[in-house]
């Protein structure tokens, strides 16, 4: 029996595979458990226009991002801390504080794609990379003062 994967199955395959199974499996397994749909001309028509409409859907993101990541290209965060002498801040300069600079420049950044490899307790400038997308990044500019 022929049916069309709704999941992904590591001794079958992936999302969309057309394969082959026995009927007995496909019956009381596959299908009851809504992981794959009777390979019929109907079902694939609809699998290959939900397969358009996702592509779509992910250049679209794809195209949102790249703007996202050009305009923050564009922007430096500039923070003001205390700091002692020698440029050394009083505690550090973290995701949270220059994603809340972001959010109140207009950019709804989650701190979490904020990639900083460790906290910033000296006075300088730094360049940070922001993952907007699984693959676009952004460089972000980041200039902290001593106040």
């Amino acid at each position: 029996m022929k049916v069309i994967l709704k999941e992904n199955i590591d001794t079958l395959g992936q999302i969309g595979d057309i394969v082959k199974v026995a009927p007995g499996y496909a019956r009381n397994y596959l299908l009851p458990k809504g992981l794959a749909i009777e390979a019929t001309d109907k079902n694939a028509k609809a699998l290959d226009h939900a397969k358009r409409q996702l592509a779509y859907k992910k250049n679209k993101a794809l195209e949102s991002a790249k703007n996202l990541a050009e305009k923050l290209a564009a922007v430096t965060v500039a923070l003001s801390h205390k700091a002692g002498d020698e440029g050394k801040l009083f505690g550090s300069v973290t995701t949270m504080e220059i994603a809340e600079f972001l959010k109140a420049q207009g950019f709804d950044i989650d701190r979490k794609k904020i990639v900083l490899p460790e906290p910033i307790k000296q006075v300088g400038d730094y360049t940070l990379t922001v993952k907007i997308h699984p693959e676009v990044s952004a460089a972000l500019k980041v200039a902290v003062a001593a106040a």
